[in-house]
C-alpha cells in the first residue's frame, strides 16, 4: 500500500484535493490529510511531522498559499525543514501563486459548474483571467465575480470536480502542481482517503 500524505495550511485546499486526485493517482494510494491551522502553524510544524512519520511507502505533498511573500523563498524555507526532517527524497513542495483561488480562476468553467452560475466562462478570454497567478487577491475576486456565492471550504468542494487537469487550467501554479503529483505517481488514480486532523 502506497500513502500520499498532504500536508495543507488550511480546509479548502483539502477539499480541492479532494476533488482532483481521484482523476489523477491509482486506486492502491491511501491519502492522509492533515490540515494545519493556517501557514504559520504549517511552518512551525512540518518538520516535526516528517521526521516522525512512521508509515512505509509514503510520498509527501506539501501545499500553501504565497500569499504577499516571495514564492522561491516560501518554498526553500519548506524545502529546508524536508531535508532535515530526511523525508526529502518523496516530497514536492507546492506554492498557491498568489492563493488557492487562483486555480479557480484559471478554470472559469469549473466555477460556473460547481456553483450553478452562467456566463463565468466567457471571462476566461479577458486579460485578468489567463494569467490568474498575477491576480494580488484572488479570493476576493472570485466572491466578486460570483457576487460573493464562493465560500472557502464549500465553494472549494462544489468546484474542484469540475476542475480540468490536462494543463489547460490558466493558472501556471495549478498545471504545475498536477505535474508534481503526476511525477509522485506516473500510473494513473485514488479513491481511498483518511483524514488527520491531529498534532504529535
Amino acid at each position: 500500500m502506497k500513502n500520499l500524505v498532504c500536508l495543507l495550511e488550511e480546509p479548502s485546499a483539502k477539499e480541492m484535493l479532494k476533488g482532483i486526485l481521484p482523476k489523477i493517482i491509482e486506486n492502491d494510494v491511501y491519502v492522509i490529510y492533515i490540515v494545519f491551522e493556517g501557514k504559520q502553524d504549517l511552518e512551525k510544524q512540518i518538520e516535526k511531522r516528517l521526521k516522525f512519520w512512521k508509515k512505509p511507502n509514503s510520498c509527501f505533498l506539501i501545499l500553501r498559499d504565497k500569499d504577499s511573500g516571495d514564492c522561491l523563498n516560501i518554498k526553500n524555507n519548506l524545502i529546508e525543514k524536508i531535508n532535515r526532517s530526511g523525508k526529502n527524497e518523496n516530497s514536492i513542495v507546492r506554492i498557491a501563486c498568489h492563493e488557492l483561488e487562483s486555480f479557480y480562476l484559471g478554470d472559469l468553467y469549473a466555477v460556473e459548474k460547481g456553483l450553478n452560475l452562467l456566463g463565468l466562462n466567457k471571462l476566461q478570454m479577458k486579460k485578468k483571467f489567463r494569467t490568474p497567478d498575477a491576480i494580488s487577491s484572488p479570493k476576493d475576486e472570485l466572491k466578486k465575480q460570483t457576487k460573493n456565492l464562493y465560500q472557502q471550504v464549500a465553494g472549494s468542494r462544489a468546484i474542484a470536480p469540475f476542475l480540468k487537469i490536462n494543463g489547460s487550467n490558466k493558472s501556471h501554479s495549478f498545471n504545475v502542481l498536477i505535474n508534481g503529483i503526476n511525477r509522485l505517481f506516473p500510473n494513473g488514480k485514488t479513491l481511498t482517503e483518511v483524514n488527520n486532523y491531529g498534532k504529535i
